[in-house]
């Protein structure tokens, strides 16, 4: 391995190809030796994926490759029945992917599209052969396992059904509403089995919200309990064949399990790893640690097939995919954590909540400047507002920090609640929109303005340039006097234009390119800045078309927007998000509501469910990139001239 490895040039990327694979599979004897040798070569694999895509989850895919590995060669339809498994977490999708490939349950080209469209999602959907339901917001695996199981029931179909949970997933709530009916109504059939890792998105999991006497939770809930080494085959089987034997209650194995397992470096346990901050927790690793793992992970396998006396596996090579070039970009959520910083140091009642994502959100620098001032919630984010909407009926001026797709969906009603507190509480919503589309739609926050959008006295913002982040979260904090949606495009995003700098007023949008023909309208740098493209390229169209800022999205000022468009006769509103309850909604409204001449207003909005994949990709799938855009102008444009003729 060492000689592949040094005659490869930097960027070459390995994985077990199929008929190497098809050999583990079929090894005679010991189920053991071949389960961790299948493992150990799902974990190259799932790494290659990774590498490949530029992004997944390591740390949580190798913590419960060998419970997959074990339940799908050992356990699943053993006696012929409609056994099940499906993951809660999703964070480990790209390990199950690896092995269902390996086990020829998903076509093995897909090994090269994770992330990609029409490849393998970033977490796991319906779509995708052997996939029985959706990961969606944590905390609902538990309770899809019941209505399989009752339905099971009901229509006679034999099977076990299993899940897996990770042990910071155990701190949302839906879990625990989850255990008491299972028991209840004696769901024998339903085995979860907990990753037990330790460590969630932040640091350990003691540290974030501990979560004590473990067993005893779950038996106080009517469960049957086993406890395990997840690295042990041999102490895992036994503990599932005793679950077996419950006939009366459901069960759960809480396995102790290690995060990053199979690379010493990439272990929590490892005097190399940041336990403060896991480094693979999420994201691809760089080219030099790759090759670290890669020759780690083939140095074992050899070792471990020379033991046994069989032929050391064969790799499969090619070099990783090469980024395309870009530009100077602006950075949102960066500008966001330096703001938040400085507005620590100004305002003294200012708190920080976090829902265990303290870096994906920008709150490192406010922390490590006021730790006395911020709050780690864990991946409880109905708790955290709940709490922030108590703290600011104190006199103190909270702010929340969670993804968009969680923070307006798992805590609405308390959202909600507290604007009827008539609280001043700020959401910063991060990962906002269609983009980035690896992870896959349940992280792809499309629906979020129309879910907070009629929340009394909520005003919603999406800024579109680091320099008017700074802005729009002073705005939310000293301007504004009640609940406020600070959304955020965490993607880097090349900007070809340049915010002007002038105070932020309700409502009120600003021209970023002047046009005689059309306007676009949109907010955020994802779609403006397609826009502006959009707008060069309509130039050798014949068409001046403008390109308007309005970074308010549930609030338009009618004297603005009607003077702004007062001489166009297009308008073609773009919403990071779907159309309903988007931003074009409330332009609609002001439209409607004119006595004079309006324009005629065009939707241009994400339609259906987000495609999973790169971004360019994901835009034109949905129409949303410059080239897209300039097409759906030209037709729209040339059908109203003969309409119009």
């Amino acid at each position: 391995m060492g000689d592949l490895i040094g005659s490869a040039v930097d960027g070459t990327l390995y994985w077990i190809g199929a008929s190497e694979l098809r050999r583990l599979c079929e090894l005679e004897g010991a189920a053991p030796a071949r389960a961790q040798l299948l493992a150990d070569a799902c974990r190259l694999n799932a790494l290659y994926m990774i590498a490949r895509a530029g992004s997944g989850h390591i740390g949580s895919s190798f913590s419960s490759l060998d419970i997959v590995t074990w339940l799908h060669l050992e356990e699943l339809n053993r006696h012929g029945t409609g056994d099940v498994y499906f993951s809660s977490k999703g964070h480990d999708a790209p390990g199950l992917y690896a092995l269902m490939i390996a086990l020829g349950q998903l076509p093995f080209d897909r090994i090269h599209r994770l992330r990609q469209l029409d490849g393998l999602p970033g977490h796991p959907d319906v779509g995708t052969p052997g996939m029985v339901t959706n990961t969606g917001s944590l905390g609902m695996g538990i309770s899809k396992a019941k209505g399989m199981v009752l339905a099971n029931r009901l229509t006679g179909t034999p099977g076990r059904v299993y899940v897996m949970t990770g042990d910071g997933e155990l701190q949302e709530g839906q879990i625990w509403e989850s255990l008491v009916s299972a028991a209840n109504l004696g769901l024998h059939e339903l085995t979860a089995i907990v990753d037990h890792n330790k460590l969630q998105s932040d640091t350990f999991v003691e540290k974030t919200s501990s979560l004590g006497d473990l067993e005893a939770k779950f038996r106080s809930f009517g469960w049957h309990v086993e406890r395990a080494n997840g690295h042990d085959f041999e102490e895992l089987g036994a503990a599932l064949w005793r679950c077996q034997k419950v006939g009366t209650r459901p069960q759960v194995i809480i396995a102790d399990t290690i995060k990053g397992k199979g690379v010493s470096f990439m272990e929590h346990t490892s005097l190399d790893s940041d336990v403060a901050q896991y480094r693979f927790h999420s994201g691809a690793p760089t080219s030099a640690l790759y090759r670290r793992a890669v020759e780690e992970l083939v140095s074992r396998h050899h070792a471990q097939t020379d033991a046994l006396g069989i032929p050391r596996i064969q790799l499969e090579q090619a070099q990783a995919p090469q980024p395309a070039a870009s530009g100077p970009q602006q950075k949102l959520v960066p500008a966001y954590a330096k703001a938040l910083e400085r507005e620590m140091e100004r305002t003294a009642n200012l708190v920080v909540l976090d829902a265990d994502l303290v870096v994906d959100t920008g709150q490192m620098p406010a922390r490590e400047r006021r730790p006395e001032r911020f709050v780690e919630c864990g991946i409880a984010e109905m708790d955290m507002v709940s709490m922030a909407g108590a703290m600011a009926l104190q006199g103190m001026l909270p702010v929340c920090h969670s993804f968009a797709c969680f923070l307006s969906t798992r805590a609405n009603e308390q959202i909600y609640n507290n604007a009827t507190e008539r609280t001043h509480v700020v959401y910063a919503a991060s990962l906002a929109g269609l983009l980035p589309g690896g992870p896959g739609h349940s992280h792809q926050s499309v629906r979020d303005i129309s879910a907070v959008g009629a929340v009394a006295g909520l005003v919603a913002i999406s800024p579109s340039t680091e320099a008017e982040v700074a802005r729009a979260l002073a705005w939310c904090l000293h301007e504004h006097r009640g609940p406020a949606w600070l959304r955020l495009e965490s993607v880097p995003c090349e900007v070809p234009f340049e915010s002007p700098d002038i105070p932020l007023e309700l409502g009120v949008g600003s021209v970023l390119r002047k046009g005689v023909d059309a306007l676009f309208i949109g907010y955020g740098p994802t779609l403006l800045s397609e826009a502006w493209r959009a707008a060069e390229l309509l130039v050798e169209d014949g068409l001046q078309v403008g390109v308007v800022n309005l970074p308010w999205l549930n609030h338009v000022s009618s004297a603005w927007l009607l003077k702004a468009v007062a001489a166009v006769k297009h308008v073609f509103s773009l919403d990071n998000h779907h159309a309903v309850g988007g931003q074009g909604d409330r332009i609609a409204d002001v439209f409607a509501s004119s006595a004079a001449r309006s324009p005629r207003l065009h939707r241009f909005a994400v339609d259906g469910l987000p495609a999973c994949g790169n971004a360019r990709d994901v835009l034109r799938r949905h129409g949303l990139d410059a080239w897209s855009l300039r097409q759906r102008v030209v037709q729209a444009c040339s059908l109203s001239v003969d309409l119009a003729g």
